[in-house]
């Protein structure tokens, strides 16, 4: 999607979109190829048990349309909302490619998700046929009474109680099928948010979102792909990091995706991970970053060969940066998005120089700004909300079933991001935090981002979160949670010093005055800090 470009601002200047009117996802990311080049290498699949499994697109073409055939006889169309409880599998990728060409809806689902969480998203989206394994029909069988518009469960472990025999009826099936002839503002998938209050909200997206996706998946990547690319990720397929992030940008470039399923996610498998596949681009979390950092000497006993790695949901610091030039020989690519419109501000190492502690400039393309509380443009310098304006191909079309919530994400032609940043005097954007994760300490206005690269930087210091805290003096005071690592012991010296350390180097205003040590911090799925739970906490 991206032009040819040796800067930036060449990049911003030379680029359209362009987004056919006709576009399904499916034929995009499967059929295209199929037809061009039906032996081109897809997808390398790491098994549990160690075994590893290949398909060209050729393969994934033939048992998308079986499962699109499957899924039709069983009186799935067009609309129709399908849910995908499945990890990182090829059943998974397969079957979204199915969705997308049958012109259903996809409902990606994590498996992790207890009984409440799947129920409400099943229910909620009124799905009428599920593709899950055994562990997930269990799980269904237990909620099946809440969820009235659920016709069909079917599993790839073959039959279970109540359910369908996903592969034995996928193969009865006819690999020839025709795709819906979609339009690129039909519906596709639903995204469910975290949110930060209420329950789950379901971004509804349309076909036109991968292409959207594009530029920001590009640029994040060094102008992604090149000859030899081949990515990863240990972010799960059910959340649009793993999904819209790597496979489906992936697909669209013809490159090969490896999938592999982690129980827990392992550092040092990873790095086995990247060299016995010779990944060459990686999308990683900070946490599994940060993870991978406590291993050590990775270069001398793995032969890897990186040229991109991309990472977001969290900032990144000048530590992690400087890790990652040592250990990779590159210059990891911060990017910024969301669930309802993702990837579009990023740094390009390929383009601009790193800046430690900011995300990145606007991707090309997305109209981004800063925005004061009566929704103008602020000036560089000044904290202001995060938002997009519209409209934007990336841009969800609506919280489904939410018409009000659909509303109050909007200011006009802004999608508002509910973050906070500040931008610099050249267009580089530096993440201050959620609306509600800001810490106003004396009148100051502080980051929790900043302080807790900060405290990463301290020897004793594996992982970080900063929250505020009621102070009848402050009105706010930083608390900082943290976990050590092996070998340091918790007490009221390791306190001073940390304190002390933050204050150098940050602002008096801005170190830690209370200080908890703990084993474990609050994670999304997608690695993500819940900090409400540590304010929570107090």
């Amino acid at each position: 999607m991206l032009p040819s470009a040796s800067s930036y601002e060449a990049l911003v200047q030379a680029f359209r979109w362009q987004v056919p009117r006709q576009y399904n996802i499916g034929v995009d990311v499967c059929d295209r190829w199929a037809q061009a080049e039906p032996g081109r290498l897809a997808l390398i699949h790491r098994r549990p048990d160690g075994g590893v499994e290949e398909y060209t697109f050729a393969d994934i073409r033939a048992r998308s349309n079986e499962t699109a055939n499957l899924l039709r006889e069983l009186g799935i169309g067009l609309g129709d909302r399908v849910g995908i409880l499945l990890g990182q599998r090829p059943e998974t990728a397969y079957s979204h490619v199915a969705v997308y060409k049958l012109g259903a809806i996809a409902v990606p689902l994590f498996t992790l998700f207890g009984l409440e969480a799947l129920a409400y998203r099943l229910a909620h989206s009124g799905a009428r046929a599920v593709i899950t394994d055994a562990e997930g029909a269990a799980k269904i069988r237990a909620v099946r009474e809440e969820l009235p518009a659920l016709e069909v469960v079917l599993t790839v472990d073959g039959p279970e109680a109540g359910c369908l025999d996903f592969h034995a009826l996928r193969r009865q099936a006819s690999a020839d099928f025709v795709p819906v002839a979609t339009q690129a503002d039909d519906p596709a998938l639903i995204l469910y948010t975290s949110g930060t209050t209420g329950p789950p909200k379901g971004a509804l997206h349309a076909h036109r979102t991968l292409l959207g996706h594009l530029p920001g998946v590009e640029m994040s990547h060094d102008l992604f792909p090149q000859p030899g690319d081949r990515i990863w990720t240990p972010a799960d397929w059910a959340w649009i990091g793993g999904l819209y992030d790597v496979l489906m940008p992936a697909w669209h470039h013809g490159i090969a995706v490896v999938s592999h399923r982690f129980a827990k996610f392992d550092p040092e498998a990873a790095f086995q991970l990247l060299a016995d596949f010779q990944v060459r681009n990686a999308f990683l979390p900070p946490t599994a970053l940060k993870m991978m950092r406590a291993v050590e000497r990775p270069a001398r006993r793995w032969n890897y060969q990186m040229r991109s790695i991309a990472s977001g949901g969290e900032t990144l610091g000048a530590e992690l940066l400087d890790w990652g030039r040592r250990t990779f020989g590159l210059t990891i690519n911060e990017f910024y998005g969301q669930t309802e419109c993702n990837m579009v501000i990023s740094s390009c190492a390929a383009l601009m120089p790193a800046k430690p502690g900011v995300m990145g400039r606007p991707v090309p393309g997305h109209r981004v700004a800063v925005l004061g509380e009566a929704g103008e443009p602020l000036p560089p310098g000044q904290v202001g909300q995060i938002a997009v304006r519209g409209p934007d191909p990336v841009m969800f079309l609506e919280y489904w079933d939410n018409p009000q919530a659909t509303a109050d994400k909007y200011l006009g032609d802004w999608l508002l991001t509910g973050d906070m940043g500040i931008l610099d005097e050249e267009g580089y954007i530096r993440f201050v935090g959620r609306n509600d994760d800001v810490i106003i300490s004396g009148g100051y206005r502080i980051g929790p981002g900043e302080i807790e690269d900060c405290l990463m930087g301290h020897p004793a210091v594996k992982l970080a979160a900063a929250v505020g805290v009621p102070d009848p003096l402050r009105g706010q005071a930083v608390k900082a949670f943290l976990v050590l690592q092996e070998g340091w012991a918790p007490g009221p010296e390791l306190v001073q010093e940390i304190q002390a350390y933050v204050k150098v180097r940050l602002a008096a205003h801005e170190y830690p005055r209370q200080i908890a040590f703990v084993d474990t911090l609050p994670m999304t799925a997608t690695g993500k800090i819940m900090r409400r739970k540590l304010r929570e906490q107090g």
